[in-house]
């Protein structure tokens, strides 16, 4: 062993750790013949991205199952790289242009532009991966891999080349969400729905010819209520229920649309919901995505009324060139003048924004490149058979509606930064004709006929390939095609829940189609055996949103989301890691306190201390692998505590691989620590330390299992914890040869563990275990008792219990002595019956009562605990006034009502124990 120093430093040893296995190649995957491949590859983060606490939850729990693989044996690759994020990158770029130098991309042209931005990713590209480095993520650096790496964006211009051959991918005119200042089309998950405070403009549209309700009243004209009175001129129709008993008479009539003023028909459609303002609804098909099916369905004419920019068009006829917000005010004083406006009241809506440019998107009629979703069917089958697993399952049923109810995917953004399509047109005929379309990877061979298209692919379209373009698909060769088949399906992707969707389901669609055995493709239903051959992964781990203490989302701008480096710096990596993973169950949302961050670096404390005690109790024997350490136990000297002890950590291993199996890694974490602090330190050591005194044989041997229990812990904790682990690892001489790594090392399964001990003569003996664990309750049971009386610390107590025969022979056996020693006390006596007035307390192995003649002042005690019951009854007084306050309950926010309850509990909880212990003392 080498001498630990006496507290634990992380910094130094974190950073020490971390060179040393990138130095050693430890973290290197290769293709292993014989041994199960487990590869993950990392959610690769936008390149200019920073890291925050989503990442360090997403990216330790990667390293969680990766550092385990290793241990179970199996050749592992954990795969990083970075994302090109198209949008979140330019934006960034043509803001610092406009700053710094006041100047467009269209300013500088494509290739100038395109300079800035790639300079802007040398500078600042890779610092999350480097800030990964410092949580301890054991990825296999020499594969990172960027989305626009020539290799990589060929894989994904042959993906799109091969889609448009199979017709599945096509140019159309359609619906999408456009935002007026970036200038493209974006993906649902790029707006973010904001709540907005507006206004719901309720106006008249004339009717053509006056006619009668269905009550037989003369009707002028229609009400309608709207939130965007500047898309007016783009009306086409107004729709009602067809079974909306007030309008249907009215179906094939005309209204006047008030300016331009033109005649436009009154239809019939089930989209419009009766209930909403007055049941009747104006159809604007270019301008709201639920419009255009309407418009779709009933043949309108489509008004496209505003430009690219947001502001109105000439086809509108009225406000022209006018922003759009500007139009929305000008268009309601209109309705105003025309005597049409009949109200205009606040109202709270949720409207759709851009994550980037943080404005409202529209939804507009644009010319976009789409992709038909290929292998639909078989991605629900691939989950609903269990080739791809989600956990927690339910999630399943997201991904199954969420395919349910797919629509064709607008895969073009009018973006420079990114894969440009490989498509060219023939110079001045028409682009819609496919005649006059190229299609290709490398273009058209008579390049000065054709003009490239514009656009670019939209991000997911280049990482929807993530699992498998890495691994150079389409054309590896050599080894990169032996890793290919090697690796691929991979194992696990741990990802968000808001991306099922937009990546997970993208990426099984994406393997489905573009991997495996392409000759059978045309088959109508893929066989079994091939899908399981294409599945990009075998399970899917989702987790939650993390969130502040308050369960806000955590944000810049509400200043509640801490910097992760800070947080490493403050309690570690390993206190972070510990921290993150033990407040994280799968599939929900996470409530963040900087307590728990706190908690993982006591343990790690703890841990160094328990190890510097061992090496304090006498040297070590021979401790190079588990048979080394096992031949240093002795059988004769097996004692109950021993027994439980074994028995226990065959338990751990037990616990270990069921959660790993379920993906808990919550209770993982729960478990090691509970049996760390509780089992091993509080009673195992605790228990063994008269042993350690004895005679050296007796002493030898306890030692032993205690090398033998450290052992198994460290290569348990070490996915959780490397570094701590990997250090204590060599300090305690565990390495089979100076200089072995703990991560190398292959962790033995709780079946191999208990036949090793068995073999040896050292099979637990589950009586006495359970005789251990009976005595356990019975000392935290008496500890409890003394606490009441403040006689924690007094050594000389005494006991008395009452029992059956069977509780005696355990309490009188041969673990009287050591029962003693840790519960505090002198003696244990049996009662036949209770001891008069002596205080009680329930155990499984009988009622115990604490004799406190001579122990305590009793009239003193009775003084101070019933002053402490006045005090109590106080604060639940008034506790009980604040909440029959109904004003208070009504109008204070529901974390400070909650609090009052909370305190109010704990208050009654104290007072009827003070009141228990006074009535024990009289």
């Amino acid at each position: 062993m080498s001498e630990l120093v006496k507290a634990y430093e992380s910094k130094d040893i974190e950073a020490r750790w971390y060179q040393t296995w990138l130095d050693r190649k430890a973290f290197a995957g290769r293709v292993e013949e014989g041994k199960q491949p487990f590869a993950i590859m990392i959610p690769p983060p936008n390149v200019t991205g920073m890291l925050h606490m989503g990442h360090i939850l997403n990216n330790t729990l990667q390293d969680i199952f990766i550092r385990r693989a290793r241990l179970e044996g199996k050749a592992a690759v954990w795969f990083p790289g970075t994302d090109h994020a198209g949008i979140a990158t330019q934006t960034m770029v043509e803001k610092k242009l406009r700053t710094e130098q006041g100047v467009s991309r269209r300013d500088l042209g494509r290739e100038k532009f395109l300079g800035h931005v790639w300079e802007w990713k040398e500078k600042h590209g890779g610092i999350i991966l480097n800030q990964l480095r410092q949580l301890g993520a054991s990825c296999d650096w020499d594969r990172t891999t960027f989305t626009l790496d020539e290799g990589y964006a060929k894989a994904v211009l042959t993906a799109f080349v091969k889609l448009h051959e199979r017709g599945l991918i096509y140019r159309g005119r359609r619906m999408v969400n456009w935002c007026p200042v970036s200038m493209t089309a974006l993906s649902d998950e790029e707006v973010i729905p904001t709540a907005q405070q507006g206004f719901l403009y309720r106006m008249r549209y004339e009717l053509c010819e006056p006619t009668v309700d269905h009550e037989g009243n003369p009707l002028t004209h229609l009400e309608i209520c709207t939130t965007r009175p500047e898309t007016i001129m783009g009306d086409t129709a107004v729709a009602v229920h067809p079974e909306d008993d007030r309008y249907r008479h009215l179906v094939g009539k005309t209204v006047y649309r008030p300016f331009p003023k033109a005649p436009i028909t009154i239809i019939a459609d089930d989209h419009v919901d009766r209930a909403f303002g007055t049941g009747v609804l104006k159809v604007t098909p270019a301008h709201d995505a639920a419009d255009f099916a309407i418009g779709q369905r009933h043949h309108l004419p489509v008004i496209d009324v505003l430009n690219a920019d947001g502001t109105i068009s000439a086809a509108a006829g009225m406000f022209v060139g006018m922003d759009r917000f500007a139009a929305r005010k000008a268009a309601s004083a209109e309705l105003d003048r025309l005597g049409q406006l009949i109200e205009a009241k606040p109202y709270e809506n949720n409207v759709g924004f851009s994550e980037r440019a943080k404005v409202p998107v529209e939804p507009r009629l644009s010319e976009q490149w789409f992709l038909k979703y290929p292998r639909v069917e078989e991605a629900k089958r691939v989950v609903s058979e269990g080739l791809v697993t989600f956990h927690p399952p339910h999630w399943s049923k997201i991904y199954l509606h969420w395919l349910g109810n797919i629509q064709d995917w607008c895969i073009s953004r009018q973006l420079w930064w990114g894969h440009r399509i490989p498509v060219w047109y023939r110079k001045g005929a028409d682009r819609n004709d496919p005649a006059n379309q190229h299609v290709s990877v490398d273009g058209p061979s008579d390049p000065q006929n054709w003009d490239q298209e514009e656009d670019v692919l939209d991000t997911w379209a280049s990482s929807w390939l993530w699992p498998f373009a890495c691994w150079g698909w389409p054309d590896a060769q050599g080894e990169a095609k032996r890793e290919l088949e090697f690796f691929y399906p991979t194992g696990v992707l741990v990802t968000g829940f808001d991306i099922i969707f937009f990546w997970v389901a993208r990426m099984i669609m994406a393997g489905l189609e573009l991997t495996g055995d392409q000759s059978v493709n045309s088959a109508a239903e893929l066989p079994i055996e091939e899908l399981r051959k294409r599945i990009p992964f075998k399970d899917v781990y989702i987790t939650g949103l993390i969130r502040d203490a308050l369960g806000r989302k955590m944000s810049k701008t509400l200043g509640n989301s801490p910097d992760p480096l800070d947080l490493i710096a403050k309690f570690g990596a390993d206190g972070l890691r510990f921290g993150i993973v033990n407040i994280a169950p799968s599939g929900q949302d996470i409530k963040f306190d900087e307590k728990r961050v706190e908690i993982g670096k006591h343990f790690c404390n703890k841990l160094w201390n328990a190890c510097r005690f061992r090496q304090m109790s006498g040297p070590a024997g021979d401790n190079r692998s588990p048979a080394a350490i096992l031949a240093r136990l002795s059988p004769a000297h097996l004692d109950a505590y021993d027994h439980w002890m074994l028995a226990r950590l065959v338990e751990l291993h037990r616990d270990a691989e069921k959660c790993f199996a379920e993906f808990d890694m919550p209770n993982y974490t729960n478990s090691l620590y509970q049996f760390f602090w509780n089992d091993f330190c509080a009673w195992y050591v605790e228990a063994a330390k008269s042993k350690v005194q004895a005679s050296p044989a007796q002493r030898d041997h306890c030692l032993a299992l205690q090398d033998l229990v450290l052992r198994q812990f460290l290569l348990l904790q070490h996915p959780v914890q490397p570094f701590i682990t990997e250090e204590l690892w060599e300090k305690l001489g565990y390495a089979a040869n100076f200089g072995d790594l703990l991560q190398q090392t292959r962790l033995e399964t709780a079946a191999e563990l208990t036949a090793s001990l068995a073999a040896l003569g050292l099979a637990p003996d589950p009586a006495a275990r359970a005789r251990v664990a009976a005595v356990n309750d019975f000392v935290t049971v008496a500890r409890t008792l003394k606490a009441q009386f403040n006689l924690g610390s007094k050594r000389d107590s005494i006991l008395s219990v009452t029992c059956d025969d069977a509780s005696w022979a355990i309490l009188s056996g041969d673990l009287a002595e050591t029962l003693r020693r840790l519960a505090g006390c002198s003696q244990v006596n049996r009662a036949a019956t209770q001891p008069d007035g002596a205080p009680a307390a329930v155990s499984p192995l009988g009622t115990i009562y604490l004799d406190l003649a001579g122990a305590i002042d009793t009239a003193a005690e009775k003084t101070r605990l019933t002053k402490e019951i006045e005090r109590l009854a106080k604060i639940v007084t008034a506790g009980e006034a604040k909440l029959s306050n109904e004003k208070f309950v009504a109008t204070a926010p529901a974390n400070i009502v909650e609090g009052a309850r909370a305190q109010l509990n704990e208050a009654k909880a104290k007072l009827d124990e003070n009141k228990r212990l006074l009535a024990g003392l009289s």
